[in-house]
């Protein structure tokens, strides 16, 4: 049985430079202050302010980026600072996670992975000169030494390790009680993105995997991961957590999952796509 992250075609048409009168009233700004993005609220549903109703705002911006266009529509990232009036509000990004369409929670962790890499690059890494945005790229250019650097990803896996019916799921040290979810992990320097999930599955819970498949992928802007899903069968080994980092794991069955995240979040759909086809096999015919 083959699974396919599912995710619509993306609506939002990438573009690295402002065409004519982009900056309509009607234009998105997905403005953020610190870590937490400007928003208002209709009926429960946060979306990012307009250019109009930006305009009226006693907020000082740092610097604007043209992103491109949803729907039609120009949008922008903004590194503001000020404080927030009235009807009004600024939370952190995970906050919009299952409240908007998937497509629109990607577009809102573009712009922060954008505001946080044009914040962290005002000055050359390599020489220390300030940099200027390239002319025709999506990029930071030294003048001085000629260094560009490109917005980062940083590859990631998670994995849901199953085992006949049961499922193997951990707490992070820093959840909530109660709260589990999937194994995951960066990418080191030179290694495939299998020995990844083998060497993540080791470190974390101590045990040994087999049978790797892939199932799909996810932007995760906390802070600029890409992540690639997997499942993978158990092969051996006793559950010991990692210290630091995880604070208990244990086997699952697919009809007694705990609290865990959800299937807007690759971790949950990965659990869900265990689920549904463990119930389709357990069904009678």
């Amino acid at each position: 049985m083959s699974y396919h992250w599912p995710i619509e075609p993306d609506p939002f048409e990438s573009l690295t430079s402002a065409p004519a009168a982009a900056d309509g009233d009607d234009a998105l700004y997905f403005a953020y202050i610190d870590d937490e993005i400007l928003c208002v609220s209709e009926g429960g549903v946060p979306r990012p302010v307009t250019r109009d109703e930006f305009r009226w705002l006693d907020v000082e911006v740092s610097w604007k980026h043209f992103l491109g266009r949803w729907q039609g529509r120009s949008c922008y990232a903004l590194a503001i600072t000020g404080a927030v009036p009235q009807g009004f509000a600024r939370v952190g990004l995970r906050a919009w996670l299952g409240r908007v369409e998937p497509a629109f929670f990607y577009l809102a962790g573009r712009a922060k992975q954008i505001v946080e890499w044009r914040r962290d690059h005002r000055h050359c890494g390599r020489c220390g000169a300030p940099m200027s945005e390239h002319d025709v790229d999506r990029a930071m250019h030294c003048e001085g030494c000629g260094l560009t650097s490109y917005p980062r990803i940083s590859p990631s896996i998670i994995v849901l390790v199953r085992n006949g019916e049961e499922m193997l799921l951990a707490r992070n040290a820093r959840w909530p009680t109660g709260m589990f979810s999937t194994l995951a992990g960066f990418v080191e320097p030179g290694e495939s993105i299998e020995q990844t999930v083998h060497r993540e599955v080791r470190e974390e819970v101590g045990i040994a995997v087999t049978n790797l498949r892939y199932l799909g992928s996810q932007s995760w802007p906390f802070p600029n991961s890409l992540m690639l899903g997997f499942h993978a069968d158990y092969a051996g080994g006793e559950i010991v957590c990692a210290d630091d980092e995880i604070s208990e794991a244990h086997w699952f069955h697919y009809s007694r999952p705990p609290n865990v995240p959800p299937s807007t979040a690759i971790s949950g759909w990965l659990i869900d796509a265990f689920v549904n086809e463990a119930q389709s096999a357990a069904a009678p015919g």
